[in-house]
């Protein structure tokens, strides 16, 4: 079995060190960077399953370097900061990331967050017994390829939304709400949800809409949560 690689990615060198530690503990190999800048270039040259990646940092912070990733890759990324504006994680999931986990924090709900995050990356496409093959209007995911197309064309979503766009495409006709989109595919209780569940969708929508505000797969349900029509 291959191990798995985490970058961790923080201008403060206990942080680094000892996140290290713990997930070291749990089977991972890890790779450090003290920047953006370094976090790209060990991202350009080694095989990476997930960034953990700080967003205070020098010379590129982790919003910079968080879009630069997302134009080649789709591997999961946590962001760490020491803020907790909802503005603040709201700028970090826009820009691709796929959880936010504030300082200070515990290391081992870190670590969860870590298994969480690979156990959904991993395991895309490897469910036995069910469609692996999605469509819908146009719109066709498959899971053994993780793997999005538009009209033949590839969308880049990132592995939450994929998870939410299988979500909705294996569920058509069916309304979530939000509390129920967030369970499912973060597999954690809900809490302050909304706007966490809202930016994802409207990142799909931007990746996969001719026209964002009125969709033509994942449409809102006022008062109750969001649908893709069958």
């Amino acid at each position: 079995m291959t191990t798995l690689t985490v970058l961790v990615t923080d201008d403060d060198q206990e942080i680094r060190d000892g996140i290290e530690i713990y997930l070291k503990n749990e089977g991972y190999r890890v790779l450090k960077a003290a920047n953006g800048i370094e976090a790209l270039a060990l991202l350009g040259k080694e095989e990476i399953h997930l960034i953990i990646m700080d967003i205070m940092m020098p010379q590129m912070d982790g919003i910079q370097a968080t879009f630069k990733a997302r134009e080649t890759k789709n591997i999961p990324i946590i962001m760490l900061s020491a803020k907790s504006e909802d503005t603040d994680k709201i700028h970090g999931l826009s820009v691709g990331a796929d959880d936010y986990v504030t300082k200070p924090f515990h290391p081992m709900e870190l670590v969860a967050r870590v298994k969480s995050q690979l156990r959904r990356y991993t395991k895309l496409g490897t469910y036995e017994g069910i469609q692996s093959v999605l469509e819908k209007d146009g719109l066709v995911l498959n899971q053994e390829s993780k793997e999005v197309t538009l009209d033949g064309e590839p969308l880049k979503l990132t592995p939450t939304e994929f998870k939410i766009t299988e979500l909705f495409m294996r569920n058509q006709g069916r309304v979530f709400s939000i509390p129920e989109i967030y369970e499912r595919v973060w597999q954690e209780p809900a809490y302050n949800a909304e706007n966490i569940v809202a930016v994802h969708i409207r990142k799909i929508r931007e990746k996969m809409e001719a026209d964002p505000k009125n969709p033509r797969y994942i449409k809102v349900v006022w008062g109750v949560g969001y649908k893709m029509d069958k």
